[in-house]
């Protein structure tokens, strides 16, 4: 388990930093932002970006919080990361013609599996988490104060969402030995589902739409998870996971 770790640790460390980067510098501009955002409104093309707009108005600097950090940040990079981490877990070993060595160590099916998927979840997550919570620091210096519990529940709501990118890639690594065609499938529907989520008409067809503004807003005011939303990403999670172990059990050299 710890090799297992250590494989993907500069990756997930890149990624950290990419977080944090991105989360100083976007509040950073809170003040500039929440001074001119009547102007910046008028400039807003498309109908879901103005209600976005309106969230932010409406909440200030929470909604800005999750549009910034979780819907722009953690989504795109958090979910082009669970994908990089799932698509080569079995797929790699399979293209190399190596699954037979792997298959052979003195460990059982159930423990490679769970390594593999199990390894990339954590580094995946755990970014997620540690530049969430420096967001009551980094918001000390703009004169913000955030509590510490509903960014406990908004980072375990985001990596819940990027784990049920990561499961269902995972599954197709454990049935396609084609690690960069696993990817472009992935790019392609992210990209369709982002283009849904910027129809108006069709914009609650979105899966982006189980983590937008509207959704950590709503968690940051109750302080609770949604239980729809969150029982819908924990069957998309469990499930492909399941189908993966089943799969997985079948794989032969």
């Amino acid at each position: 388990m710890l090799g297992e770790l250590r494989s993907r640790l500069w990756l997930a460390i890149a990624y950290f930093v990419t977080l944090e980067l991105l989360l100083i510098g976007a509040l950073a501009y809170w003040p500039q932002f929440a001074e001119n955002l009547d102007k910046l409104r008028s400039l807003i093309p498309l109908p879901v970006l103005q209600e976005m707009a309106d969230e932010i108005e409406a909440s200030g600097f929470p909604a800005y919080l999750a549009g910034q950090h979780f819907f722009k940040g953690a989504n795109s990079i958090g979910g082009l990361v669970a994908v990089l981490f799932a698509m080569f877990a079995v797929a790699l070993e399979v293209q190399r013609g190596t699954l037979e060595i792997w298959l052979a160590r003195p460990v059982s099916r159930a423990r490679l599996f769970c390594e593999r998927w199990l390894s990339g979840a954590f580094w995946l997550v755990l970014p997620v988490f540690l530049s969430t919570l420096s967001v009551p620091l980094i918001a000390g210096y703009i004169d913000e104060r955030v509590d510490v519990w509903p960014l406990v529940l908004s980072a375990s709501h985001q990596s819940l969402f990027l784990l049920s990118i990561y499961a269902p890639t995972f599954l197709l690594s454990c049935w396609w030995a084609n690690p960069l065609g696993i990817g472009f499938a992935m790019l392609l529907l992210a990209l369709f589902q982002m283009s849904l989520y910027l129809i108006e008409n069709l914009t609650h067809y979105s899966y982006f739409r189980l983590a937008d503004v509207r959704v950590f807003v709503e968690i940051y005011d109750t302080e609770a998870l949604p239980v729809g939303g969150t029982l819908v990403l924990l069957a998309l999670v469990i499930v492909p996971t399941l189908l993966a172990w089943k799969r997985f059990e079948k794989l032969t050299p």
